[in-house]
């Protein structure tokens, strides 16, 4: 009826859910990937005002306070990953559990 890998999946989920559900769980679990989603952009940035400040001001004829909009948009756009990321991996999950508990809880018809 059902295979190892799911009956270890809701034995897991079962004792797991209610901890992942929580917005900082999601958020803290989601960081790691997040922050290597954002982290090539943030380094380019800094490279380029580091490396080369002369061509950033040459070419950027924004207000020099406009690298710091762009680091706060990145780091919000890492917080934002990391939340919606991790709930659409418990949303995934917790379907996958209501299904196989609904299989389950299912008499055998056959």
């Amino acid at each position: 009826m059902f295979s190892e890998k799911e009956i270890a999946f809701m034995k897991h989920w079962e004792m797991v859910r209610e901890k992942e559900s929580h917005f900082l769980s999601k958020l803290s679990r989601g960081l790691p990937m997040a922050i290597l989603f954002g982290l090539p952009i943030i380094l380019s940035l800094i490279a380029v005002y580091i490396l080369s400040p002369e061509w950033y001001t040459k070419i950027s004829q924004a207000a020099s306070g406009s690298q710091y909009t762009l680091l706060i948009a990145v780091i919000i756009t890492i917080f934002f990953f990391s939340y919606f990321r991790m709930h659409f991996k418990w949303e995934m999950n917790e379907q996958l559990y209501m299904e196989l508990k609904s299989r389950q809880d299912k008499p055998d018809a056959a």
